[in-house]
């Protein structure tokens, strides 16, 4: 019977940690580093973080900032690009270890990925014609107003689209598509960012365009999976580094062509 239990014993806490699900074993930098590369996804639609250069391949804030990443852990980076919807899922089933792509830090996203601190920022505004006059929330009702799917503008467009009954809200798989709506007039007026070549150019009727609301301030984090400890607080240590040392001012102002904004920790 003895030789039974000392039989069994071993079996049952094989097939116990044989069940345990993936998600719930430790990524570590030295996990990483023994895999030989690193997997990020990023966003290569959101410039100046995120876009594709002359030579197709990818450039931006983001971008520099994950081939950082790559060069401090000594292994080469893996892109994998995925539009805002795309972020979490890539984390949950794996497909990267990271995600760097204007990943804004909320409360609700933390429920499912933990966030870094900040890396960058910026604020989160309404755009529209110059002509148009919005000057809050209740001016969009009768209005078309759109916004890409899952991104930071979609969630606070959509409590507004709750709070004030009457908006024509249209959501876009990503941020060029929602961008050509409204250059070509199927939306009057767009959730996004206080950059980008929008302010660039002119509407269908030849007005250019301007934020007329801030709708959120935002700060940019790294998103990993959950009960990686290891892995956030290097990640941590080597932002602390890079903010210490000028990297991330540096990274704002080639891409962003201004200094870095005054970033918290948590």
């Amino acid at each position: 019977m003895k030789l039974l239990r000392r039989t069994l014993l071993p079996m049952a806490l094989a097939v116990l940690f044989a069940t345990v699900p993936l998600a719930a074993r430790a990524q570590t930098p030295d996990e990483i580093i023994k895999a030989g590369k690193v997997v990020i996804a990023i966003d290569t639609t959101v410039p100046p973080y995120g876009t594709l250069d002359t030579n197709m391949q990818p450039s931006g804030l983001d971008v520099e900032l994950s081939q950082l990443i790559g060069k401090s852990l000594g292994v080469p980076v893996e892109f994998v690009t995925v539009t805002s919807p795309g972020r979490i899922p890539a984390l949950l089933t794996k497909r990267v270890d990271m995600v760097v792509s204007i990943f804004s830090i909320t409360a609700e996203r933390a429920l499912q990925v933990d966030f870094t601190n900040p890396y960058g920022g910026q604020a989160t505004v309404l755009i529209a014609p110059k002509g148009k006059v919005i000057k809050g929330p209740k001016d969009l009702v009768g209005l078309k107003v759109g916004a890409t799917r899952g991104a930071i503008e979609d969630i606070v467009l959509t409590q507004i689209v709750k709070d004030y009954p009457g908006i024509n809200y249209l959501r876009f798989d990503d941020g060029p598509s929602c961008a050509q709506a409204m250059l070509s007039g199927q939306i009057e007026a767009m959730g996004g960012g206080d950059y980008g070549d929008i302010y660039l150019r002119k509407s269908a009727g030849g007005e250019e365009f301007e934020q007329k609301f801030v709708l959120r301030p935002n700060y940019f984090g790294i998103g990993i999976r959950k009960g990686n400890p290891a892995l956030l607080h290097w990640l941590n240590t080597l932002l602390f580094t890079m903010k210490s040392d000028g990297t991330l001012n540096r990274l704002s102002m080639t891409y962003r062509k201004a200094p870095v904004i005054d970033l918290p920790s948590f």
